[in-house]
């Protein structure tokens, strides 16, 4: 079963961070990527976007669209990364980034199931 793991981030709490804490912060992020590689349940990802300033939001309406600039959402928390994992159940997707992950220390990491058109019930 494949979870995507969400990392939600305050981009002002970010650059609050001493350099110290963000070096520590990227090694701690390094060593999990790397336990859940060795583990074969790392799939892929997009660790880290690029700024929130950076993005846009398309929505059509009524056949026009409309681009904006930013994160759809009204929010300080912004979708900061992802990753994918390939793991047996929730529970070990839950532990995998709970046991590791400073963005879950720091921030906040939504792991939801990905689903796929012959699963539909989850």
């Amino acid at each position: 079963m494949k979870y995507i793991a969400l990392i939600h981030n305050n981009p002002d709490a970010w650059e609050a961070l001493s350099r110290a804490e963000r070096d520590a912060f990227n090694s701690d992020a390094e060593r999990h990527l790397e336990a859940m590689t060795k583990s074969g349940e790392l799939v892929g990802g997009a660790v880290v976007l690029a700024h929130p300033s950076n993005a846009k939001t398309v929505r059509v309406r009524n056949g026009a669209p409309a681009v904006t600039d930013g994160p759809f959402a009204e929010s300080k928390e912004v979708l900061a990364g992802y990753y994918v994992l390939d793991c047996e159940s929730l529970d070990r997707a839950i532990e995998l980034v709970a046991s590791g992950d400073p963005s879950a220390r720091h921030f906040a990491v939504e792991v939801r199931p990905i689903m796929h058109m012959e699963e539909p019930d989850l």
